[in-house]
């Protein structure tokens, strides 16, 4: 039995990665600062779950989805780079390391793109509090190299899935007759369907030749105002009232999260998955909504 190691293993994704892992035969053991699992104040149980594992995912990290006043800026990054250090040294101490590490990033490391796709060897950083955190997160994970494990890291789009993420939110909206443009509309809406993440780590796993960052969205992004229309047309709502950004600043500040996460235009392309070979399972959105 494959053993998998998920740090920051509690959220959407990682309750996800769990299931489908568990279903492939392969031990699971995750790391959390829920108390079932093992502490990340726990340095020698680690290295003991990193012990002969096939792969090591690092989810971990403080939600975005709040407002970036000083404290939370800091405990965004500190928590991206804390665990990040913690699982690199462990890794270095492993008498057989873990095969394949892969470490979550984000596509929000791009400038906000209205004009061109960002692709991993084209792609123009941005630059604001977001892609400081990504850039320091990614700069804490490959200032580890371990001789005997890859590395990964996985430029992530907006995960689209059954149970929670974006997808509850966005299905509020709807029902309640907000489901319309947001802002102006023309801002790139880069995602990915679970499932696809899921099978991506799996391509990654058995392509043991390949390292590095990989961008991790679905091949056809739409403009903010096209997935709204999409998302109403499959929840058979007739209409959806439009929130302009002075709207979205007023109620961004009453629920406590930021506008960037609407706003922002993510054009991220998966460029180098799609060169390797990588088939999609949920191409379009029109695909990925059917299956949500």
């Amino acid at each position: 039995m494959e053993k998998v190691v998920l740090a920051g293993g509690t959220g959407f994704v990682g309750r996800y990665f769990e299931k489908r892992f568990e279903q492939l035969g392969y031990k699971v053991e995750i790391i959390s600062r829920q108390s079932v699992h093992i502490s990340w104040d726990d340095r020698a149980r680690i290295i003991e779950a990193l012990e002969g594992a096939a792969l090591l995912i690092n989810l971990a990290g403080k939600s975005v989805n709040c407002r970036y006043h000083e404290r939370n800026k800091r405990e965004i990054l500190h928590s991206r780079l804390e665990t990040t250090n913690i699982l690199g040294e462990a890794v270095d101490l492993c008498q057989t390391p873990p095969e394949l590490w892969i470490n979550a990033s984000t596509a929000t490391i791009y400038r906000h793109a209205e004009d061109k796709p960002m692709t991993e060897e084209a792609g123009e950083i941005g630059a604001g509090f977001s892609v400081d955190v990504a850039k320091a997160w990614e700069k804490a994970f490959f200032s580890f190299s371990p001789a005997a494990t890859r590395q990964v890291a996985l430029r992530i789009a907006i995960v689209l899935g059954k149970e929670g993420g974006v997808m509850t939110p966005y299905r509020n909206l709807v029902r309640f007759g907000l489901g319309g443009v947001q802002g102006t509309g023309k801002q790139m809406f880069s995602w990915i369907h679970i499932e696809d993440l899921f099978q991506i780590i799996l391509f990654l796993k058995e392509r043991q030749e390949l390292s590095g960052v990989f961008n991790c969205a679905a091949p056809a992004p739409i403009t903010n105002r096209e997935f709204m229309r999409k998302l109403r047309k499959s929840h058979h709502a007739p209409f959806g009232l439009p929130a302009p950004k002075w709207l979205l600043e007023l109620g961004a500040r009453i629920i406590r999260t930021e506008t960037e996460l609407v706003l922002k235009s993510r054009w991220v392309i998966p460029e180098r998955l799609e060169q390797e070979g990588f088939s999609f399972k949920f191409r379009t959105m029109d695909e990925a909504l059917t299956e949500l």
